[in-house]
């Protein structure tokens, strides 16, 4: 929940930076819901993408608030984020719920970013690779069989914190979410970006990228500033 009108100058201004020197990645701004349209429209025709945060799993209805993934469309998003770490929390979503989402997403043509995570209480506990396939399995339905999608880690604690698991930690997740995958889908699961969200940062994402299985980055707080999401992009 970033991101008034003056975020538009800093979209522009990595959208400059990115034409100039073009990235080894994919580069997608997911801003909040009343950004969405006015960035995809002012970044059209450039290399950026962009994303909604979320959206309800029903086409249109009496609810009040929720944006629907055609509604995200509409407005110009191509991909959506689903599943964060702090919708599971603070909204309680289930996987089901999450499953829901994804279903609704590609119904509307947009790429799901599915996001998976443990607490602090079940990493303590020696749950966060039974937590996460859990999550993997629950939260991606049969649907995304051959389409386009991604699966994002973010361990819940690391979230807006400033505590980062171990590099090692990192990889041990990551191999197990990739392992999840591939019982799941076969060989296509093999190819499935995996991405890492939790405080990354123009310091540390070099190294996070380096790891096995990591291919790319959920980033928070570190992409609402031009200069530290360029830093980020061209450590990839």
């Amino acid at each position: 929940m970033n991101g008034l009108e003056a975020a538009l100058g800093e979209a522009r201004a990595l959208a400059q930076a990115l034409e100039e020197r073009a990235p080894a990645a994919r580069v997608a701004l997911c801003p909040p819901a009343t950004l969405v349209d006015r960035m995809a429209r002012g970044l059209a025709g450039g290399i950026i993408e962009i994303g909604g945060q979320d959206c309800r799993a029903e086409v249109s209805g009496a609810y009040t608030g929720d944006i629907s993934a055609e509604m995200l469309a509409d407005a110009g998003a191509t991909l959506v984020i689903l599943g964060h770490s702090e919708r599971r929390a603070y909204h309680h979503e289930t996987d089901a719920d999450v499953a829901a989402k994804v279903l609704a997403a590609l119904r509307a043509g947009l790429e799901p970013v599915v996001c998976v995570g443990e607490s602090l209480e079940q990493r303590q506990a020696g749950l966060a690779v039974e937590t996460v396939e859990r999550q993997v399995q629950g939260s991606l339905p049969d649907a995304v069989a051959g389409t386009a999608f991604a699966v994002a880690y973010e361990p819940v604690w690391a979230i807006g914190s400033g505590l980062t698991p171990t590099l090692a930690e990192i990889e041990v997740v990551h191999v197990a979410v990739r392992g999840a995958l591939v019982r799941r889908f076969g060989d296509a699961g093999g190819a499935v970006p995996i991405l890492y969200g939790g405080s990354v940062k123009r310091d540390n994402a070099a190294d996070i990228l380096a790891i096995t299985d990591v291919g790319g980055a959920l980033v928070g707080g570190a992409s609402l500033k031009a200069a530290d999401f360029i830093a980020i992009i061209k450590a990839a």
